[in-house]
């Protein structure tokens, strides 16, 4: 057991109140309103519910897993028995009563933290910080933090509280200082809500961070509760959320439209449409990204390819690999591949699915690929590039190599967009600083997205991003550096067409007035931003050829 975490233990041991607050951090599980928000699935992916009495129709097709992980299906011959269809069995906890500790205002927060420990010299130091926490939340909002609104500032630095507690928080740890980190961590506890507004639900998930950081080194001793993530989530529900949350925010249906169309506009350039059409799906859509793809492609003005392959590269498991990016693996009993292919039969496409099950990126060639030159092959990687590992900081340019050597026509990298003036965010403060800025931007848009209410579909896409706080992964490398790699590595960025730029600007109109979309001409990028601020890119590329 770390040095600070003994000590730190043995400080909260002996306050009642503090003890308290560790023993029940099971109360930091979400809880929800009885009117739970009403589930309309977007007209974009009626596909999904319209095949429902197909999909309970037939049965799903025999995967037949090799040595090397891989699986390859058909849209062809499926059996035509029963599936089984799973219950939703999702536990709802009572929720808290305006009297809990969790109601409690900012300035009741500095009146009982400042008794903690008040023989130490950072005490003012701790009660300064809190007190301006304090000035820039009113007391009525943090009474009222059940209301679950977006009621602060947007990206204001003075209206984002959470974060001025948990950065030096993580800080405080960094440097060993007990009673900085006694006082934060109450604080943040008498703040946190799961069912507040951004910043207490922050507040929330990055006090869950920290204690899983101090107890990481050695066996836990905090009573911690994982929060609901796509993993752990009962599969019909992992895919309601996936439903709501691609209909009522572009956080993915961007990118993914942009991809799509830069897929048909690789596909226009081609001569010969009788070519096999070959896509790599380093994606977090879980399938919902292709059924527009597929169905445009069959009604495509030369006709349908004669064979689709889908090659998705499933995310390696936490045991696998140590890091996995979010949103990128899905519950054990999720079978999307099942639907894509029931898809493509009902509109008569040729469809091959080719699945590599927890398969590393780092470990993708062309053999596992299985790639051919008598195929146009194209690239589609979508936040999850980030994800390899960075122990060595050349980790990320060797596979981008590996990429380029597999000569595709067309690369479409998709990354979140935080970029930061470090070299290298390995230190565990400035790496948990970058991963709480990007939570805070996801945690902002799904505010306004479900419009300030509570229900499960929110609850799991949330406790999903949240991962990216645990997990460790970089976020620091934006749009510059990728692009920068890009280049390095012998690929030359391709400018988006018309029909991209229009069909992106169309659908952008449909969301919040808060999103933004720019096109950067110089790396021919296309940026979805929130409140002025960057969120994600989309390029495309090409191998450079002499």
């Amino acid at each position: 057991m770390s040095p600070l975490l003994e000590t730190l233990e043995q400080n909260l041991n002996s306050d009642d109140h503090i003890l308290d607050w560790l023993e029940d951090t099971v109360s930091f599980l979400p809880s929800f309103l009885n009117d739970s928000y009403n589930v309309e699935e977007a007209n974009e992916y009626q596909w999904w519910e319209q095949n429902r009495d197909l999909i309970d129709s037939t049965s799903t097709p025999t995967l037949n897993v090799s040595s090397d992980h891989s699986t390859c299906i058909t849209s062809l011959d499926l059996p035509t028995s029963s599936i089984p269809q799973s219950s939703d069995s999702s536990s709802s906890r009572k929720r808290k009563s305006p009297t809990t500790p969790n109601s409690k205002s900012p300035q009741e927060v500095v009146s009982k933290s400042c008794h903690i420990g008040e023989n130490n010299e950072s005490d003012a130091v701790v009660e300064e910080e809190v007190v301006k926490v304090k000035r820039t939340v009113s007391t009525k909002k943090a009474a009222a933090k059940g209301n679950g609104n977006n009621s602060n500032n947007g990206n204001s630095k003075e209206g984002r509280w959470a974060e001025q507690l948990l950065n030096p928080c993580a800080i405080a740890i960094s440097n060993g200082n007990l009673s900085r980190v006694q006082h934060l961590l109450y604080v943040l506890h008498e703040l946190a809500s799961p069912s507040g507004d951004a910043n207490n639900r922050l507040a929330t998930h990055g006090l869950r961070a920290l204690t899983h950081h101090l107890s990481s080194s050695t066996t836990p001793s905090f009573s911690t509760v994982s929060p609901i993530t796509f993993a752990s989530t009962e599969p019909r529900l992992f895919l309601r959320s996936l439903l709501k949350f691609y209909e009522i925010s572009p956080w993915f249906t961007f990118p993914n439209a942009v991809a799509n169309a830069s897929i048909l506009q690789i596909l226009a350039q081609e001569t010969d449409c009788l070519r096999t059409v070959h896509i790599v799906d380093m994606g977090v859509s879980h399938g919902l990204q292709w059924p527009t793809l597929l169905e445009a492609l069959s009604h495509r003005s030369g006709g349908p390819p004669p064979l689709v392959r889908l090659t998705i590269v499933v995310a390696a498991s936490m045991q696998n690999n140590g890091l996995s990016a979010p949103f990128s693996m899905g519950p054990a009993g999720d079978d999307f591949p099942s639907r894509l292919l029931r898809f493509a039969k009902s509109i008569n496409l040729n469809l091959q699915i080719n699945l590599l099950n927890n398969h590393p990126l780092e470990a993708l060639n062309p053999q596992t690929m299985n790639t051919s030159p008598d195929e146009t092959l194209i690239v589609c990687a979508q936040f999850r590039l980030h994800c390899i590992s960075h122990t060595i900081p050349d980790d990320r340019t060797d596979f981008l190599k590996t990429l380029r050597s597999f000569e595709p026509k067309a690369v479409i990298l998709c990354e979140n967009d935080l970029s930061c003036s470090c070299k290298h965010c390995g230190d565990f403060t400035t790496g948990f600083t970058r991963r709480v800025e990007y939570l805070w931007r996801f945690l902002d848009t799904t505010s306004s997205a479900f419009k300030g209410r509570e229900c499960e579909e929110r609850r799991v896409m949330e406790g999903e991003a949240a991962t990216a706080l645990i997990n460790g992964l970089e976020m620091n490398e934006g749009k510059e550096k990728w692009c920068e790699k890009m280049r390095r590595v012998g690929f030359i960025g391709e400018v988006f067409g018309e029909d991209v730029i229009d069909g992106a600007r169309a659908l952008l109109r449909k969301y919040d007035s808060n999103w933004e979309m720019k096109i950067d001409d110089k790396d021919k990028c296309v940026c979805l931003g929130w409140k002025g601020q960057p969120v994600s890119f989309c390029s495309l590329w090409k191998p450079f050829t002499v």
